[in-house]
């Protein structure tokens, strides 16, 4: 565990932490702007970032787009039932319990040698609901009850790809069990030009749910660099405008797609199978680099 050691009367800043972990080799590296922020990358791409002081901070694009979603799941403040497939540094798992309180989640991290470095490094807060369980990210969304929760976030890489089970229809269906009538599933999916797998996802969803938006920056959206893009979706009408307008006004202005726009852009591809599903595109290296 880093520590911070006094060098003449004053705290030297904290090192970074380096651990070989299920997924490769895990490293939290410290906020040099944010005293008590991290980054965790795993086998050097950036996974998550962390602020123990702020954990309504979100750093990363993908993520605040994500906390729009948190936040427009339900009024403000009004606690929710959340479960996330992945855990990470569980980013999105503190912004809940730090602006919803009283809310109950389930997380399910299947690198149990990464909980227990996050949980060592960057402690959880003991009053905070959030239960964390091992395992596979489809067996553990099996185990939980229909109609439980308000809102489910899959945020799931093996290294940096999307593991193909979970892409598919049939997974979608057991997310479709486990959310309330009313329910949310946002989506963190990554891919690049020609964006197959992102029109796939796109159709896939929307054999299961009737009401789909989708977040990203212009560019990836125009097929012209690999990126991070945020797909929500519902049985229930979405707070397109309001997310919109929130995208739109990140530090990173991002766009949404929605309706006829997002059918278009989905360019008649077919929803994903089990018998046919692929893990998510490899990025290329490019886009770790500094």
């Amino acid at each position: 565990m880093a520590r911070n050691r006094q060098r003449g009367g004053r705290a030297a800043a904290p090192e970074t932490v380096s651990e070989t972990v299920d997924g490769g080799v895990a490293e939290l590296v410290p906020d040099r702007e944010r005293p008590r922020a991290w980054t965790l990358l795993i086998d050097g791409a950036p996974q998550s970032h962390v602020d123990l002081d702020d954990p309504a901070h979100l750093d990363f694009a993908y993520q605040r787009r994500l906390g729009h979603v948190i936040d427009l799941a339900a009024p403000p403040g009004q606690p929710l039932r959340v479960v996330h497939l992945g855990g990470g540094a569980f980013t999105l798992a503190r912004y809940v319990a730090a602006t919803r309180p009283r809310s109950t989640q389930q997380v399910v991290e299947i690198d149990a040698p990464l909980v227990q470095l996050v949980r060592r490094v960057l402690p959880l807060d003991p009053a905070a609901r959030i239960r964390v369980r091992g395992g596979d990210a489809r067996a553990g969304l099996a185990k939980l009850p229909d109609d439980w929760a308000d809102l489910v976030i899959a945020d799931v890489f093996s290294g940096a790809r999307t593991p193909a089970h979970l892409t598919s229809t049939e997974f979608l269906t057991e997310v479709r069990r486990v959310l309330t009538p009313g329910g949310h599933y946002a989506a963190n999916l990554a891919d690049g030009p020609p964006l197959t797998h992102l029109r796939g996802q796109i159709a896939t969803a929307a054999a299961l749910f009737p009401e789909l938006a989708l977040a990203a920056d212009p560019v990836v959206l125009r097929g012209r660099r690999f990126g991070n893009a945020v797909l929500l979706a519902s049985a229930a009408p979405l707070p397109v405008a309001e997310l919109t307008r929130r995208v739109a006004s990140d530090p990173h202005p991002g766009r949404v797609e929605h309706g006829r726009e997002l059918a278009d852009f989905t360019g008649g591809a077919a929803p994903v199978t089990d018998a046919a599903a692929k893990a998510s595109p490899e990025p290329p290296s490019s886009v770790f680099r500094d």
